[in-house]
């Protein structure tokens, strides 16, 4: 009896691992590669249940969901021959699992290998086609600025979290190094530098013979090299002073030539004031004594006139106090007193 249990118990061992060797589960994330004798037999792409040859047919998973792969940073020249330090992630996904399989043996570790030399060569070859003036402009401007769609998908690699704060570009990664670096040249041309990347990747390389898209190259930051920051930074500097002293001295020169004129227009001013004044005055004195000669023109009024004269001229003599009067005989003032005793 203690044998036939031990059978029995040894048969559903075996079904079961069978069983368990046999079963297929493909979850809605991820591909199955079922392989035969090392040759790929079919591959499942839709969520379910299915059955292989246990031992002689082999499944691989290979996910579904979009990768993100953070490259090393990594210094480049410009067109200019400047030196620039460029750091970037990738969002990758497998579409075709089959390739995928065939030319990667479906190792995520082989993809990225694969697709961080290709986007370093994309990338080179788009940095080296660019002025830094471009890149600065760029950055500071467009740069990434582009939606990430929404990636609560991605399944990161080699990348931490805060490395993802800003996901619309480098901004988290340079601080206040991007107010300091945005004097550019106002004809200097924008460009996206990640489609630029994206572009480049599409005309000298093939992802799809792989079996991979790569659907983003983000910048995370794109900047100076340490050594080279104090003598670009000591330069731009100078030259922003230059450009206050350029602006300085054509302001001192507007305000040199207002008050000039404003000098000069005052003296005129003035100067026709004072004729206009003069003009005036010399209208009313020949006035006055126009005035003058009408009303003393009459003998009457001239005798009138001249008895008044010698009165305030005798009145002006009795100022001090003297009352006594010691006049010529010829005096104008002894005609007066001598018409006051007749």
């Amino acid at each position: 009896m203690k044998k036939h249990y031990v059978t029995i118990l040894a048969a559903l061992i075996i079904v079961y691992l069978i069983g368990n060797l046999s079963a297929v589960i493909t979850y809605p994330d991820e591909y199955k590669v079922i392989k035969t004798m090392g040759k790929i037999s079919r591959v499942t792409t839709e969520p379910g249940f299915s059955m292989r040859i246990p031992l002689i047919q082999s499944e691989t998973t290979i996910s579904k969901a979009r990768q993100l792969y953070d490259i090393a940073p990594t210094e480049i020249y410009t067109s200019d021959k400047k030196k620039m330090e460029v750091d970037a992630y990738i969002v990758w996904v497998v579409t075709d699992p089959i390739k995928f399989t065939q030319t990667l043996n479906a190792s995520e570790a082989s993809a990225e290998s694969k697709i961080s030399a290709m986007v370093y060569g994309a990338l080179k070859t788009t940095v080296s086609a660019t002025t830094q003036e471009e890149l600065i402009a760029s950055r500071d401007a467009a740069l990434d600025k582009q939606e990430d769609d929404d990636l609560h998908d991605v399944e990161v690699q080699d990348m931490k979290s805060e490395d993802l704060e800003d996901e619309g570009g480098d901004q988290t990664q340079t601080g206040t190094e991007t107010d300091d670096m945005s004097v550019i040249d106002e004809n200097t041309r924008v460009i996206s530098l990640s489609n630029k990347i994206i572009e480049q990747l599409d005309k000298d390389y093939d992802p799809e013979q792989y079996g991979i898209e790569i659907q983003m190259v983000k910048i995370k930051k794109l900047d100076l090299p340490e050594e080279n920051k104090d003598s670009v930074y000591n330069r731009m500097i100078t030259e922003r002073k230059n450009i206050a002293a350029a602006y300085k001295a054509q302001g001192e020169s507007e305000a040199q030539k207002i008050r000039n004129t404003t000098d000069r227009e005052t003296a005129v001013m003035i100067s026709e004031a004072e004729a206009r004044a003069d003009q005036l005055e010399a209208e009313g004195e020949a006035e006055y004594m126009r005035i003058l000669s009408d009303a003393y023109n009459d003998p009457d009024k001239a005798d009138y006139y001249l008895f008044v004269r010698q009165l305030d001229a005798a009145k002006k003599s009795l100022e001090s106090g003297n009352t006594t009067l010691f006049l010529d005989s010829d005096s104008p003032l002894a005609s007066v007193f001598e018409s006051t005793e007749e």
